[in-house]
């Protein structure tokens, strides 16, 4: 890991106006669970649902979109990225450097939100609360790998990720069967079932697969950002 590089991403990522999104995201889904807290009689029944369907779903993509996308893709979109790119610095260092910025932000404001989230719905129960944080984090570096690969690979990294985001892992992989098996998210609440004593959470693909699955698409994702970051290189030389 490199420091300046991961000081000079922090920057990046929290200098610009998308950056408060990394705030608003989990802030909306921590005041939803406040106000069920507070207005329904046992908010421990609606838990699993909302952290799952909303904060699994849609809240954890959306801020590992942001972090991961933001990372990169902003720096090759106005061409900054020449300039980090001129230094003796090995890419494989640069994109590890960014995926592990980007993987804490998401423990901050993806991971902890939904332990946090889990407390407040059922604070009877908070091996329910840890499950869904760990699990959280463990889809945010799977998404993570996903959208710094796509950030190299399109201009359109932000678009494509959203759509993908909001339409695969939101809607496809929570009610189509056959797309389940291909979901972050689904892969992601094996690892919860297996840490949680709770029968609402069920996965569609068994922890083994889905770890292999996770473990797979960190190590395509990143390999292939490195690779065409290298290829960004030459192209530029040209």
């Amino acid at each position: 890991m490199n420091v300046t590089i991961a000081r000079l991403t922090m920057a990046t990522l929290f200098g610009h106006r998308r950056g408060l999104l990394l705030f608003i995201l989990p802030g909306v889904l921590l005041a939803l669970c406040v106000l069920l807290a507070l207005t329904v009689d046992d908010s421990a029944d609606f838990s699993t649902a909302l952290l799952q369907l909303f904060g699994l779903a849609v809240i954890v993509p959306l801020v590992s979109l942001i972090a991961a996308t933001g990372a990169l893709s902003s720096e090759i979109d106005d061409g900054s990225i020449v300039y980090l790119l001129s230094k003796p610095i090995k890419r494989s260092t640069i994109i590890l450097t960014k995926a592990l910025v980007a993987i804490g932000v998401i423990l901050v404001l993806g991971a902890l939100p939904m332990f946090v989230a889990g407390l407040i719905l059922d604070a009877h129960h908070p091996q329910a609360a840890v499950a869904f944080g760990i699990g959280s984090l463990v889809a945010g570096i799977a998404y993570t790998a996903i959208f710094l690969a796509l950030s190299v690979i399109s201009g359109n990294a932000v678009t494509i990720g959203l759509i993908y985001a909001l339409l695969w892992e939101g809607v496809m992989g929570q009610y189509v069967d056959g797309a389940k098996t291909l979901s972050i998210q689904q892969w992601s609440l094996a690892v919860i079932q297996k840490l949680t004593d709770s029968t609402d959470v069920e996965s569609a693909v068994k922890l083994p697969i889905a770890t292999i699955l996770l473990l797979a698409v960190v190590v395509a994702g990143l390999s292939l950002a490195v690779a065409r970051l290298r290829s960004l290189v030459l192209s530029t030389a040209e």
